[in-house]
């Protein structure tokens, strides 16, 4: 099992430099094509109450200049004569666009959850995540490459979290060392060991050595224990599934998804 086509987003109002590098040392990695793609939707007005597009074909000619001028910054860093790159644009809403045009990919790319964004001309990660029913790799900023010789699995028993360590294995057969980590309760321990060891049968059986490990809840949140035990041990991916739900079009995370991928200073696979 392997990654044949990676997808990086670029926003069409930034220069994710470092994203488009961890993802283009990806496609290398895996031997894969690697397909750069950005969109733009023209901003819409109120007018008695009414939402409406207001675009003239000057304001088209515009947008699609503008996402071509992104299609040949990608080239530029993404670059290399042996590496296969394609480039697509579309002219809709960043979430929308990504959430279709991830049927051609097995691996999407995208940057960290941040706050409110002009929905127009930036994508929202947490709604992609959410639609878009492809792994997803959450690159942080200042992050330009992923070696995932060390990857944690927060493990949740949950559809999202055995989706997201099947979804991982291509990274987990070639990371040198794997920990399975669970967050539980004092009275929850017992249940969680048991929980976690099945998963390391799992991936024993996928020739994959998987070291189960639980801890205690403590003070503070559960992403940022189990960010701090993997920034302790040395470990470059978290993996964890996405547990949430769509709402008006957002993204809406349970508390530990959305630390996680909006603070997490390592990457994270995640899927939904």
């Amino acid at each position: 099992m392997s990654y044949t086509t990676l997808m990086a987003y670029v926003d069409a109002d930034s220069a994710p430099e470092e994203r488009i590098r961890t993802a283009a040392s990806l496609a290398d990695n895996f031997n894969a094509t690697l397909i750069g793609m950005s969109a733009l939707a023209a901003p819409s007005i109120m007018l008695e109450g009414v939402l409406v597009q207001k675009v003239t074909e000057a304001d088209v000619k515009d947008m699609r200049v503008m996402l071509a001028d992104r299609g040949d910054w990608f080239r530029s860093i993404a670059g290399g004569d042996h590496r296969k790159l394609e480039w697509r644009s579309v002219l809709g809403f960043p979430t929308e666009a990504l959430a279709r045009e991830s049927r051609s990919a097995d691996l999407v790319v995208v940057g960290q959850t941040r706050g409110a964004e002009d929905g127009f001309c930036s994508l929202d990660p947490g709604a992609a995540i959410l639609s878009i029913g492809r792994p997803t790799l959450v690159v942080p900023d200042r992050v330009n490459s992923l070696r995932a010789d060390h990857v944690v699995i927060g493990w949740k028993d949950t559809r999202e979290a055995r989706r997201a360590v099947q979804d991982a294995l291509p990274f987990l057969h070639e990371a040198s060392r794997v920990t399975i980590v669970e967050i539980c309760a004092s009275d929850e321990e017992s249940a969680a060991r048991d929980r976690i060891d099945d998963v390391a049968r799992y991936l024993a059986r996928h020739r994959i050595n998987g070291a189960p490990r639980v801890i205690l809840h403590q003070d503070g949140s559960s992403a940022a224990l189990l960010i701090q035990l993997a920034q302790d041990e040395g470990a470059d991916l978290l993996v964890a599934g996405a547990h949430g739900h769509t709402r008006l079009g957002e993204g809406v995370f349970g508390g530990m998804t959305r630390d996680l991928f909006a603070t997490s200073p390592i990457c994270c696979l995640t899927a939904h």
